[in-house]
């Protein structure tokens, strides 16, 4: 912990860039020195939704919002006692289904929480959901799983979100075993004195020379807990520094070229599999995931012969039971690609052939 600036300004500075790139990447004006990963994040922002807007009490998740998302925020708002949680269904092309959003949002409605891409890779209309959310006086909070989307789509910010968070494992983090992560967060500056964590701010000494220093770090461990904006005690420096040396390395232009080919990549396949037979499951637009409709029993097959062809969604939604969300990547090779197009797309040409 940089509690003594003198001696932490490389510290300093790296987590102050960070922010930075966290507050562009999501498109809002202010970000903190980063949380646990993108699932507590969420439930932080939820939290701090609750502070913003006390006298309202009705939490709305999308149901295409990530289940580990979605049940963090459940045992983080358990011990408020006066929030309940309810869910939006999704529609036939895989968003948040805004008529049934908008049949429910009322005087009590604190937020509106969707995945942006969702879990099904699809990309939500977050402008669409934002009006009549922000028209009932509730806060809308994207969750972004897969941030490499961020530098094709328009951030978060820029749809009317109030809270962003996002994870940034794929920013250089290697997956370890399940971990760790590193989660990003931005609102808007009005809310700053809301916002969980750390924050590192710029200042000059008193000799004019520019520095770094931790402010408003309003959490539990500095003050009395009931004014604390949130019992965070650290940040995930860090990962965080890898993720800003990563970011660096990359710029701008680096990280969009590397978007559009995981975007071109995805959609070459999602062709070849629909013109062999495997349709998608939802139509509405997508990043680099996309569910396809293929039986377990197939994906199984595929696992027994050593490829893992995506992840069949029936664990966590039981209405479909066959759907696979398929995720394709600059790590994936002609090779690679070619193998699974086959191993899907010979049960569906079997079967028009038979």
């Amino acid at each position: 912990t940089p509690y003594q600036p003198e001696v932490s300004q490389g510290t300093l500075q790296a987590t102050f860039e960070f922010q930075t790139f966290a507050a562009l990447l999501l498109g809002l004006e202010v970000a903190n020195a980063s949380m646990y990963d993108g699932a507590s994040a969420a439930a932080e922002a939820v939290l701090m939704a609750r502070r913003m807007l006390p006298d309202r009490h009705t939490v709305w998740l999308s149901r295409a919002l990530h289940p580990h998302y979605r049940a963090v925020i459940r045992t983080y708002v358990r011990g408020l006692g006066d929030v309940v949680v309810r869910e939006v269904p999704f529609a036939a092309d895989g968003r948040t289904d805004l008529g049934a959003l908008e049949g429910h949002l009322g005087p009590d409605a604190l937020a509106v929480v969707l995945g942006q891409p969702n879990v099904f890779g699809v990309l939500e209309d977050v402008a669409a959901v934002a009006a009549p959310t922000g028209a009932a006086g509730a806060l809308i909070i994207t969750a972004t799983a897969e941030p490499l989307a961020l530098a094709m789509v328009r951030p978060p910010g820029a749809c009317g979100a109030d809270i962003a968070v996002a994870e940034g494992q794929s920013f250089g983090l290697p997956v370890s075993y399940g971990g760790p992560g590193v989660g990003l967060f931005a609102a808007r500056e009005r809310d700053v004195r809301s916002m969980p964590g750390r924050i590192v701010g710029e200042t000059v000494d008193a000799h004019g020379r520019r520095g770094f220093v931790l402010t408003l770090a309003t959490r539990e461990q500095h003050i009395r807990r009931e004014r604390a904006t949130s019992n965070i005690c650290t940040n995930q420096g860090l990962c965080a520094l890898a993720v800003t040396a990563y970011l660096s390395l990359l710029g701008r232009q680096g990280l969009r070229a590397l978007a559009t080919t995981n975007y071109r990549a995805a959609h070459a396949v999602a062709a070849r599999l629909e013109a062999a037979g495997v349709a998608r499951r939802f139509d509405g637009p997508f990043f680099n995931e996309f569910v396809v409709q293929a039986p377990i029993a197939r994906w199984e097959a595929l696992v027994r012969d050593g490829v893992v062809a995506g992840f069949p969604l029936v664990r966590w939604y039981p209405e479909l039971d066959d759907a696979l969300v398929v995720c394709v990547t600059e790590m994936h090779g002609a090779a690679d690609i070619d193998r699974l197009v086959r191993g899907l797309a010979a049960p569906a040409a079997r079967a028009a052939s038979g």
